[in-house]
């Protein structure tokens, strides 16, 4: 099994909501988010998908997200806009553009990871 993972970064800000304690007070972060893709064999071009590929489909989702109070976005205007349903978020987002990353193999999104600190992760597997 071959995987790839690809790593994007931005900064926004958030409250979270329902939550006791100082993390309901507005506040911000610089996320990093990384997609794992996993796969039985590469092309042949030997590659499972393509870095360039991947990075224009997160980067649709990243933008939306970078410098904006997510609060304000949906879906996060209703889900609360948490590191796990961030990570959801970005896992859903990307199966929307599957078509931009899957080649001619078979791949799949293994697993998203989202760190809110450089210690602070929340991991999404489908």
């Amino acid at each position: 099994m071959f995987e790839v993972a690809v790593l994007e970064t931005f900064a926004a800000g958030h409250a979270l909501r329902n939550y006791k304690g100082k993390c309901e007070n507005v506040h911000g972060h610089n996320y990093r988010v990384e997609i794992v893709f996993a796969g039985p064999e590469v092309d042949d071009a030997g590659l499972l998908v393509d870095f360039v590929d991947v990075k224009r489909a997160m980067m649709k989702s990243i933008s939306y997200l970078d410098h904006q109070f997510i609060n304000d976005l949906a879906p996060f205007d209703v889900l609360n806009p948490s590191a796990e349903n961030m990570a959801r978020y970005f896992h859903d987002e990307m199966q929307k553009e599957a078509e931009i990353w899957k080649g001619k193999v078979p791949v799949s999104i293994q697993s998203v990871k989202v760190w809110e600190t450089d210690t602070c992760t929340a991991v999404y597997r489908p």
